[in-house]
């Protein structure tokens, strides 16, 4: 297998990328990031210096993979949704460097337009609503929606909703 990356793209020197990755239309991948094997990146994608993306991973269009952000094997990120990293972003008083760790858990799912707030860990097989803000850790198989998101049901693995939390 090898990888694809599209002609518009732009991948630097110390990136690593697995085999059957496939980067699409206008993405950027800097120096130092590492995404795994069967991963899908659409257009307009940017992955920073030091994010972890696992194998088997699903970025729409127009996101951002922030430093600092993990995606474990299996993530779906829906389009445009967003990734903080710096917990009080002031201008005046840049961070260089020192930003918050968040990760998103194997199988869980980001909706369109979802803003996940830094700092905070993204469950399991969890299912984020298109245009919730996590402002707080969610569990494994947990439904979220809203903003702030609250939890208001659960899912089973496959991503459909089920009375309880599932075993797995």
């Amino acid at each position: 297998m090898a990888v694809f990356v599209h002609e518009s793209s732009y991948v630097d020197d110390g990136a690593v990328i697995g085999d059957g990755t496939r980067i699409w239309h206008f993405c950027h991948i800097q120096g130092g990031a590492v995404i795994g094997e069967n991963c899908s990146l659409g257009q307009n994608v940017n992955v920073a210096d030091g994010v972890r993306i696992g194998n088997g991973c699903r970025i729409q269009n127009n996101v951002s993979v922030y430093s600092g952000v993990t995606l474990e094997d299996n993530v779906f990120c829906g389009p445009s949704c967003v990734f903080t990293n710096v917990r009080v972003p002031r201008a005046a008083y840049p961070v260089h460097g020192v930003y918050s760790k968040t990760l998103i858990r194997e199988g869980a799912s980001l909706g369109a337009n979802c803003t996940i707030v830094c700092g905070h860990t993204v469950g399991r097989c969890a299912m984020i609503a298109a245009g919730a803000v996590v402002t707080r850790d969610v569990p494994d198989f947990a439904l979220m929606a809203g903003v702030p998101a609250r939890q208001i049901g659960w899912v089973n693995a496959r991503g459909e909703i089920v009375d309880s939390c599932p075993t797995d």
